[in-house]
């Protein structure tokens, strides 16, 4: 802990590896995390094995209490929260709604690192829709937790540009950004007066749906090009030849003209609503995913044919 700075009581709330940054830093910095919420293991791979969240390994390795509720509205496990006496709760991407209990309980309340410029994209798939909606930048937002969805006071931002990042990518840079940010704020947090959000200006990042990954070759090559983006990794924008699923991991914008979903070369160009789009890495279900001259090797999606 910086001279100066207090080590507060903390319990960090969050699943996926998004969290992982934030939870990380917060011990580095010399915070006492009490407890860490997480997740129930989910049954993942082939053997449909429990498999703990990534945030619960590295509180694990951290050797720091790991609960995993399956609801926070019962009474018993909001007195077991609690009787934590905590300072604050950091929540980064936990999944489970936190009832008024929960929000009430530590002194400062529970602070939250959202991945976007809020009021812009509150919800649960930020990173994705400012890429697809092709926004230029995004960032974080540490917030102040209240019942509204992504609703309560800002405390701190930072921006980052989009420019040509997949999902994957922008959401290990804002991890990251997530976890400076509020080591900053806790650091000092009369520094970040409370400013709040202007509700005209919300946007909602509504859930992923999987069919939303179907490839729509009849928008624009540069809407097309933001969807494999918006996607990588997951679920990955595909298309489907011949009872086969193809995933396109990435992809560059032509100016070349076709109908829609029409290969228009040897190189698997296809039409698009305007422009087209020349893959550069894909990957047939259930195989690895490889360079488009590997791909072609092996596959062949003929001059001509049409994709859905």
């Amino acid at each position: 802990m910086t001279p100066g700075h207090k080590s507060l009581r903390i319990a960090f709330m969050g699943t996926p590896d998004f969290a992982v940054p934030a939870l990380r830093a917060l011990h580095e910095a010399g915070h006492e995390i009490v407890a860490v919420y997480s997740q129930p293991p989910r049954r993942a791979g082939r053997g449909k094995k429990l498999s703990p969240s990534p945030v619960q390994r590295v509180a694990e390795e951290l050797g720091i209490e790991v609960r995993t509720p399956v609801s926070l509205k019962g009474q018993e496990e909001q007195a077991a929260f609690a009787a934590l006496d905590l300072d604050v709760a950091v929540v980064a991407a936990y999944g489970l709604i936190l009832p008024q209990a929960i929000l009430d309980a530590p002194k400062i309340g529970c602070l939250n690192i959202h991945g976007s410029l809020l009021p812009r994209w509150r919800g649960a798939a930020p990173v994705q829709r400012a890429i697809l909606a092709g926004d230029e930048e995004t960032g974080i937002t540490i917030m102040q937790m209240e019942a509204g969805l992504d609703t309560g006071p800002m405390l701190l931002k930072a921006a980052t540009p989009i420019d040509a990042k997949t999902a994957g990518e922008l959401t290990d840079e804002l991890a990251m950004t997530g976890a400076n940010l509020m080591v900053q704020y806790l650091a000092a947090p009369s520094d970040h007066p409370a400013e709040a959000q202007d509700d005209t200006l919300a946007t909602y990042a509504s859930k992923i749906e999987k069919q939303e990954a179907r490839i729509d070759f009849s928008q624009s090559a540069e809407q097309v090009e933001r969807q494999i983006r918006a996607f990588n990794p997951q679920p990955g924008a595909f298309f489907e030849y011949q009872g086969d699923r193809y995933r396109i991991l990435e992809a560059e914008i032509s100016d070349a003209e076709g109908s829609a979903g029409r290969i228009l070369d040897d190189h698997l160009l296809v039409g698009c609503g305007s422009g087209a789009i020349q893959p550069v890495t894909i990957q047939k279900a259930g195989k690895p995913a490889m360079n488009l001259k590997s791909f072609l090797n092996g596959t062949k999606i003929l001059k001509g044919t049409i994709l859905s």
